[in-house]
């Protein structure tokens, strides 16, 4: 019978493995520290609180980790279990030890807060959020980790506790939900970091708790054991080892059997029957050179009978990702399929660190350059992990341990820090990220009403640098955003906000509360010259239309801007008065003759100068919708009762009415016009918005002596869209008028409508 000292003698070994004597001493005595303060208590889930101590470490000693990540693995419930002597941690164990130990008791403090918690999806679908809800937190988990140690402790920690559970087969509430936070956080996460002995057992007992039936299904129909399907593998390994060094090839040679959890989701994932499974048992040859690889291949393909239809050829023929390797399926003596995987060195490399990885496939949570970065840095750590891995059987300096400790210790994910709201949602934020972008972050409405801020219960300043791991909430002033309560023009400082899209939304507010201060000025300046003029009953939604704008807004915002002189609106109400005037001193058939004749525009009665072909005396018009001038080509057209409509040759309309009555259209030319006549045209003009530019384009009509009797302008996402009607006495004029207002500063595009 094994004594109890046997035991412990064997767990000591264990905790100590791979470590030399000094840092095997220290290991030891933190575990005769705690035993006192760990006796007779229990951890949040109710295991013995040493055993659990015990059980972390041992399981930090397989990964080969250094003395001081399985110290701190052995402290790290220490705080909760007895504060007094926590403190006491740094002055016995050193200062790295005690941040370690902190840095954990972070991540079990974040796993305390959102342990269970489930919230409802708004706006997208639920179960996408959700999703983006767990890339976020496995985010956070190694961004609060300034030292990469912390998470393999935490690792280490959830598999302690699950191999607990699976000892007492424990089946409640409490299982489940743990089972389910490991298969949607923890063991991503060891697959993350390449950490694959914890990977394949975290995925194996959570999908014991949450799946019991079609585990134990899986597990009858492998009908063999763990320990016997790795047998299986290593003994065939040793077989292909010997025959490749008969033929003189240097490879490694490493096994890869199938866990429950992955024999499953592949079954569910292709619709797969267990019998249609060729990769149960697996193992990877790694060669130097790609004519090493096909080398390997003859030999296993000799060795074993192959199944033809499951060879695939990656190195000939690379995956779309940039994957090479051979896979194939071979069948053992005792008719059991083993799968085969054959590559080189930079191959291997490139598949578990390189974007072919299998977490980047099956976990990445999107293709953008930020997300490539983060996983560039992922591949690093990995790298770390996988070095440390590889010299832990070698005789290793104490040079190298801590350079790789440094590396470890140094290594930072990205530049995001992840807080979490009330109701333990976590909020990723750009670093340096303060209250007012968590606000903003959560609802505009809520950034805009931002008036304080609570940091994990305290009040803080609003300019507080936020830190992952944080909870945060926003205080907000009641009701809407109106101009008082709305955001302060301090939040444009530096030092505030640390999100562009923060700033932009501040910015957005103030610009909308000028716009509304501009449209209220301008709406003053407009109703207080009707006063004058004795026209308040006027209908101001016709005055703009009559002064070129679209709506009456636009002519506030321009006369509050100071671009549309109040001029143009008394001469308009002038222009009226004087038309009615003369109206009633000439007879009513006469009229008409008269408001042209008073005019130089044609527009107003002014001789246009249209003569049409072959006939005399027919009254014309200039059709609107193309507004011709001298010289161009036009065409008339012969309308019920209005004359004939004078278009240009290129009118779209013209087109569309020759081809319905051919027979109305008749040749006109250009004759004499009035000395002073004008023509109406249309412009459009696309420019960079900006300050004084309606002016500086007024500016130039006004020099080349172009009146312009109408504007509208719309600016949108700092286009501005400029829309004139102008008067001029022939097209070379507006040539010469667009082509310098081509060189206006910001102009884009000038034409001719």
């Amino acid at each position: 019978m094994v004594s109890i000292a046997a035991i412990q003698s064997d767990a000591q070994a264990q905790l100590s493995s791979g470590l030399a004597p000094e840092d095997s001493a220290r290991v030891l005595d933190a575990l005769g520290f705690i035993e006192p303060f760990y006796s007779g208590k229990t951890v949040i889930t109710g295991q013995d609180a040493f055993a659990f101590a015990q059980g972390v470490a041992m399981a930090l000693a397989q990964l080969n980790t250094d003395a001081d990540t399985r110290i701190a693995g052995l402290l790290a419930e220490l705080p909760a279990l007895h504060p007094v002597a926590a403190s006491s941690i740094e002055t016995r164990f050193g200062k790295e030890i005690a941040d370690l130990v902190h840095g954990i008791r972070q991540m079990m403090r974040l796993h305390e807060q959102t342990f269970g918690q489930k919230e409802v999806g708004r706006g997208k679908n639920a179960s996408q959020q959700a999703a983006e809800q767990l890339e976020t937190l496995r985010k956070m988990l190694l961004s609060m980790a300034s030292d990469m140690r912390v998470v393999l402790v935490r690792l280490a920690s959830r598999v302690t506790t699950l191999r607990y559970f699976a000892e007492l087969k424990l089946e409640n509430e409490q299982t489940h939900q743990y089972a389910r936070e490991t298969l949607d956080l923890y063991a991503p996460l060891a697959n993350r970091l390449g950490i694959w002995q914890l990977k394949w057992e975290l995925e194996d007992l959570a999908f014991r708790f949450l799946e019991p039936a079609t585990y134990k299904r899986i597990a009858r129909m492998l009908e063999e054991k763990r320990i016997e399907r790795e047998s299986f593998v290593e003994a065939a390994i040793v077989r292909l080892k010997s025959e490749l060094a008969a033929a003189g090839i240097k490879a490694e040679v490493s096994g890869r059997p199938k866990h429950i959890y992955s024999i499953w989701n592949k079954m569910r994932g292709k619709s797969l029957d267990f019998s249609e499974l060729y990769d149960v048992r697996a193992f990877r040859v790694i060669v130097d050179d790609v004519k090493a690889c096909y080398t390997v291949l003859g030999l296993v393909h000799n060795i074993w009978t192959p199944i033809p239809e499951e060879f695939d050829d990656y190195i000939s023929r690379p995956k779309p990702n940039g994957y090479q390797s051979l896979h194939t399926v071979v069948i053992a003596e005792d008719g059991r399929a083993i799968e085969v995987q054959i590559r080189t060195q930079e191959m291997h490399r490139f598949a578990e660190y390189g974007v072919a990885a299998h977490w980047r496939y099956k976990e990445s949570g999107g293709s953008s350059f930020a997300a490539q970065k983060y996983d560039e840095k992922i591949a690093w750590l990995r790298q770390l992990l996988a070095w440390k891995t590889e010299v832990a059987d070698a005789v290793v300096g104490q040079e190298d341990q801590r350079e790789w400790v440094e590396k470890l210790k140094s290594t930072s994910l990205d530049d995001h820090i992840y807080v979490l709201t009330p109701q333990a949602r976590v909020i990723e934020l750009p670093n340096g990220a303060t209250p007012i972008d968590f606000a903003y972050h959560l609802h505009t409405d809520v950034g805009h009403r931002c008036r304080g801020a609570r940091i994990d219960g305290a009040m803080v300043p609003l300019n507080t640098p936020l830190k992952s791991g944080q909870t945060v909430e926003i205080i907000t002033a009641r009701g809407g955003a109106s101009a008082a309560m709305g955001p302060s023009r301090d939040w444009l400082s530096p030092g505030y906000v640390a999100s562009p899209r923060t700033r932009s939304k501040v910015r957005a507010w103030f610009n909308a509360i000028e716009q509304e201060e501009t449209l209220s000025h301008g709406r003053a300046m407009v109703e207080k010259t009707l006063q004058r003029e004795g026209k308040t009953a006027i209908n101001l939604e016709e005055l703009a239309h009559r002064l070129g704008f679209s709506k009456v807004d636009d002519l506030f915002l321009a006369v509050g801007k100071e671009e549309f002189s109040l001029r143009n609106i008394e001469h308009v109400l002038h222009g009226e008065d004087e038309q009615k005037t003369a109206a009633k001193n000439v007879p009513p058939d006469d009229a008409p003759l008269l408001n042209k004749s008073r005019a130089s525009s044609v527009t107003q009665g002014a001789k246009s100068g249209v003569l049409v072909v072959g006939t005399e005396g027919l009254m014309t018009q200039l059709a609107r919708c193309c507004k011709p001038a001298p010289p161009d080509d036009i065409v008339g057209f012969i309308t019920r009762g209005k004359g004939v409509s004078i278009h240009r040759a290129s009118c779209k309309n013209l087109a569309q009415m020759r081809k319905n009555a051919l027979e109305r259209v008749i040749q006109t030319t250009w004759g004499e016009s009035g000395r002073d006549t004008v023509y109406p045209v249309d412009i459009f003009i696309l420019a960079n918005d900006r300050q004084g530019l309606l002016r500086d384009i007024s500016e130039i009509f006004s020099r080349e002596k172009i009146n312009v009797i109408g504007v509208s302008t719309h600016s949108s996402k700092g286009q501005a869209k400029m829309e004139f009607t102008a008067e001029i006495s022939s097209t070379s004029q507006l040539q010469k008028a667009l082509s310098i207002i081509r060189e206006v500063v910001g102009v884009i595009d000038v034409e001719r409508q």
